[in-house]
This record gives structure tokens, C-alpha cells and sequence, in this order.
């Protein structure tokens, strides 16, 4: 009877583990989409500052996307993820990220073309997973 109690226990341990791990990458790929959506497009509703300057401050923004994204990426593909399934979270993540910029700080109206765009790129992340 204890062995199959030790058993179960270090079985549920690794499936937690396991889960922190996706959560850890899912939560690291959400902060780095963040900087991202910032750097591409944050300049937008700043047309007086040159573009030099827009590329400039891009590309420094940039650089802490990139100190979230590798990580998420390398801890992903340990934990588990395939490199396809790691692309289409990161999309997934990218697309809700970017909604919620472009209606809150770039002010743009949602369209009903967006939305069902949107369903089918979600519908990709389903099947991506699919068993």
C-alpha cells in the first residue's frame, strides 16, 4: 500500500511540475508579446517623432521581449511543447495581446472581420493540440 501511495505521489509531483513549467513558459510568452506589440507598434501614435528615433527606441524595447522570449521558448521545449506548438501559443498570445492594444491604446474600432479572424486563428491553436 505504500508503494503505490509513493507511487501516485511522485506521479502527481511530476504532473505539477510539468504544469508549472507550461504556465511558466505561457506566462513568459504573454510579458515578451507585450514588449513586442510595444516596440512594432507603440510609435504609431507618435507620427512627430522621426523615425530614427522610433526605430531606436523599438529596438531597445525589443531587447527585453527577446530576454522573455528565448527563455519561454527554451523552458517550452524542455517542458514538453514541440516547436510548432510553441509558435502557435506564442500567435495565440501575440493576437490577444494585440487586440487589447490596438482598442485600448491605439483606439481602433473592432470589426466583426477581426473577430471572426480571430476565431480561426484560435481554431489553429485547437488543432495544433489536437491528440
Amino acid at each position: 500500500m505504500q508503494v503505490s501511495g509513493y507511487r501516485r505521489y511522485h506521479q502527481c509531483r511530476a504532473s505539477c511540475l510539468q504544469a508549472f513549467y507550461y504556465m511558466r513558459t505561457i506566462v513568459l510568452l504573454l510579458f515578451s508579446n507585450i514588449f513586442m506589440t510595444i516596440a512594432w507598434y507603440g510609435h504609431l501614435k507618435h507620427q512627430n517623432v522621426p523615425l530614427w528615433k522610433a526605430i531606436a527606441v523599438s529596438w531597445g524595447i525589443a531587447f527585453f521581449e527577446y530576454c522573455l522570449q528565448v527563455p519561454a521558448n527554451r523552458i517550452g521545449y524542455t517542458s514538453g511543447f514541440s516547436a510548432f506548438q510553441l509558435k502557435i501559443i506564442q500567435e495565440a498570445i501575440t493576437l490577444v495581446v494585440f487586440v487589447a492594444f490596438a482598442l485600448l491604446y491605439l483606439h481602433e474600432p473592432m470589426h466583426w472581420k477581426y473577430l471572426l479572424s480571430s476565431i480561426c486563428l484560435m481554431g489553429a491553436v485547437y488543432f495544433a493540440f489536437m491528440k
